[in-house]
C-alpha cells in the first residue's frame, strides 16, 4: 500500500467559452488541491460512497492529505504564479484559509487507502498553457507570455516533488 498517493491530473478542466463545437484558448488560467471530503446527502445514499467515507474517517487520513496540500500548494503556487481556483457551487468546501484547498467527493480520491491529493493546476484551453504545451519538455528556460519559463512538465513535476521532500523531510518517521 503506498504512503501518499497523489493524483495528478495533466491539466484543469477547461473553461467554458460556451461554444462546445468551436472550443476557443481563453486568458483564465488558475490552481487548486482536492482532497476528500464535502460528501452531500444524495452522494451519501450510495453504500459504496458510505463505506470509502467510512474506510477515509478510520484511517484518519485527512490530517495527512491537508498538511501536505498545505505544502505541495505553496511550492506550486510559487512555481506557477497561478491564483486559486474558487468553486462557486456546494459540490466543493474550502477546508482552512488557504485558498488553494478544497475538499469534494471524487471517485479518482476514494480509489486509494492511503492520504490522497488530486493537484489541478494549468486550465487546458488558456493560451499559454497551449503554448507550453506545445513547446514540449525541454531543458533549461523559454520565453512565455514575457517570462522566461522552464517546460510546463518540469514546472509541474519539480513542484510537487519539492512538496513532498519538504513535508516528508521535516516529519519525524
Amino acid at each position: 500500500m503506498p504512503l501518499l498517493y497523489v493524483l495528478e491530473q495533466r491539466l484543469s478542466s477547461t473553461e467554458d467559452d460556451g461554444v462546445h463545437d468551436k472550443p476557443e484558448l481563453v486568458d483564465q488560467n488558475h490552481l487548486h488541491f482536492l482532497i476528500p471530503g464535502a460528501m452531500s446527502a444524495q452522494e451519501l445514499d450510495f453504500e459504496d460512497q458510505r463505506y470509502d467515507m467510512l474506510v477515509k474517517l478510520l484511517n484518519r487520513s485527512f490530517l495527512e492529505e491537508l498538511a501536505l496540500a498545505e505544502v505541495i500548494s505553496r511550492k506550486m503556487a510559487a512555481a506557477t504564479g497561478l491564483p486559486p481556483y474558487s468553486y462557486r457551487s456546494a459540490s466543493a468546501i474550502r477546508v482552512n484559509s488557504n485558498p488553494y484547498i478544497w475538499a469534494r467527493n471524487l471517485l479518482a480520491n476514494r480509489l486509494f487507502v492511503c492520504p490522497v491529493i488530486y493537484v489541478e493546476p494549468y486550465v487546458m484551453n488558456n493560451r499559454l498553457v497551449f503554448a507550453r504545451i506545445q513547446a514540449g519538455d525541454y531543458e533549461g528556460r523559454r520565453e512565455f507570455g514575457g517570462m522566461m519559463r522552464k517546460s510546463i512538465y518540469r514546472e509541474y513535476a519539480d513542484a510537487v516533488a519539492d512538496g513532498i521532500l519538504e513535508y516528508y523531510s521535516r516529519r519525524s518517521l
